[in-house]
C-alpha cells in the first residue's frame, strides 16, 4: 500500500504570522495559532507521514539571518514534540518571491521525494492558510484544507483554476482533525482473474450510497442490504463466468469486499471492534463479529431450498467464510426461520448492523481497542 502525507504549512497555520514583517525571528514572536497544538496532536496519530512545508523569504540572508530563525523554530518543534507531534520531513524554501524559484511553494521543486510514485498523493492533503497552499495541492495532485473563515477562503479561491483541490475551508483546527478522521476509511480493490473481473470501491463512512452489479440479481439485493444497514457506500461491479456457475462470482466478490473492509479499517484505532441480533418476520439472525486480526468462522444456518432467486443457498456460507478470512476477523453467524428468503436476508441485515457497530469510530478518540496494544 502506498504511503500518504499531510503537508502542513508553518506560518499562519501552526504559528501566528507577525503582521509587521511576516517573520517569526525571535522567541518573543513565537505564538501558536489557536487550536494548532491539539489539532496537530490529533492528526499526528493518523496513518499519514507528517511533513512541514514552508516558504521563509530570504532565510540565511541579512534580511533574515538563520541565527534568528532557528531558536524560535526549534522551540516550536520541541513544544509539538511534547504533545507527540513529530515531523517526518521538513521542507523549507529560503528564496524570495521575485526569484521565482521552482522550490518555492506553490512550485513542487522541494517535493521530488513525494512525486516518485511511492506516495498516494490523491489521498494526501496540504494544510495551509493561503491560496498558494491550495495551488500547491493542485500541483501535487493532492487535496487541500484551507485554514481560513469560510467567507474569506471562498473569496481567496474565487475564479482560481486550482480551487477544485480544496475540500475544506475552516478556521478551526478541531474541524480539520475531525474531517481527516472521518475521511480516512476508504479502499479500492481491483481483482482480475481468468474467472472474474471485479472492482470494489468502499467508504465506511459514505452514507449508504451504492452501485452494485454482479449479474446475480438476488446477490445484488443482498449486497445492497449490507450497504443500507451498515451506512457505508459501496461500488461492487463483477463480470464473472456465470456460464460455468455462480461459485466464482460469489467467492471472489466476498474476497474483494473483505479485503476492502480490512484496508479501510486501517490501524483500527478508535473503532468499537465488536458487534447484532435482529428478527425478520418469523426468522431471527445473530451475527457476532470481532475485528481482532484473526480469522475464525462459525456458520449455523440451515436452508430447505437449493436456490433463493438465482443464487444457490450453499454459496451463502461460502460468501461469508471467504469474506471473514479476507477481513481477518472472527465471524459467527446463526439464524433460524422457515422462509429461506427471509432467513438469508435476515443474515445479511444482521451482518450489516454488526459491521456498523464494530467499525463505528469516535473521531475524538484514537485508542486501540485491545489490551495487547495491537490488532
Amino acid at each position: 500500500m502506498k504511503k500518504r502525507a499531510l503537508f502542513v504549512d508553518r506560518d499562519g497555520t501552526i504559528l501566528v504570522e507577525p503582521p509587521e514583517d511576516y517573520q517569526v525571528d525571535s522567541l518573543e514572536k513565537l505564538e501558536f495559532v489557536a487550536g494548532a497544538i491539539s489539532g496537530m496532536k490529533s492528526i499526528a496519530e493518523l496513518d499519514y507521514e507528517l511533513v512541514m512545508a514552508s516558504n521563509q523569504d530570504g532565510l540565511g540572508t541579512e534580511a533574515f539571518p538563520e541565527e534568528t530563525f532557528w531558536p524560535a523554530h526549534t522551540k516550536m518543534l520541541r513544544t509539538l514534540a511534547g504533545e507527540g507531534v513529530f515531523f517526518d520531513d521538513q521542507l523549507i524554501d529560503p528564496t524570495f518571491p521575485q526569484e521565482n524559484a521552482p522550490t518555492r511553494k506553490p512550485g513542487t521543486g522541494m517535493f521530488g521525494k513525494y512525486l516518485s510514485g511511492e506516495y498516494d498523493l490523491a489521498s494526501s492533503y496540504v494544510i495551509g492558510d493561503r491560496a498558494t497552499d491550495v495551488e500547491l495541492a493542485y500541483n501535487l495532485g493532492a487535496k487541500a484544507i484551507l485554514l481560513q473563515p469560510k467567507e474569506v477562503g471562498e473569496k481567496m479561491l474565487d475564479g482560481k483554476a486550482f480551487a477544485s483541490a480544496c475540500v475544506l475551508i475552516t478556521p478551526i483546527w478541531a474541524k480539520v482533525a475531525e474531517f481527516l478522521r472521518q475521511t480516512d476509511r476508504k479502499a479500492e480493490i481491483v481483482r482480475k482473474t481468468s474467472e472474474t473481473d471485479i472492482r470494489i470501491e468502499l467508504d465506511l463512512d459514505g452514507g449508504g450510497e451504492s452501485k452494485v452489479d454482479t449479474r446475480l440479481k438476488f446477490f445484488d439485493h443482498m449486497l445492497n442490504q449490507i450497504v443500507h444497514h451498515s451506512g457505508m457506500s459501496l461500488v461492487a461491479l463483477c463480470k464473472g463466468d456465470l456460464e460455468v456457475d455462480e461459485h466464482h462470482t460469489v467467492e471472489d466478490v466476498a474476497i474483494a469486499l473483505g479485503e476492502a473492509i480490512y484496508q479501510a479499517l486501517g490501524s483500527k484505532r478508535g473503532i468499537d471492534r465488536y458487534g447484532f441480533v435482529l428478527p425478520m418476520d418469523e426468522c431471527r439472525a445473530m451475527v457476532l463479529i470481532d475485528f481482532g486480526g484473526r480469522a475464525d468462522f462459525v456458520w449455523d444456518v440451515e436452508f430447505t431450498r437449493e436456490m433463493v432467486g438465482d443464487v444457490p443457498t450453499e454459496m451463502f456460507k461460502h460468501f461469508f467464510k471467504s469474506m471473514c478470512v479476507a477481513m481477518r476477523c472472527n465471524l459467527h453467524i446463526e439464524a433460524r426461520g422457515e422462509n429461506n428468503h427471509h432467513l438469508i436476508e435476515g443474515v445479511f441485515k444482521a451482518f450489516a448492523r454488526a459491521l456498523k457497530m464494530a467499525v463505528r469510530r469516535d473521531v475524538f478518540s484514537y485508542q486501540l481497542p485491545s489490551s495487547k496494544g495491537v490488532l
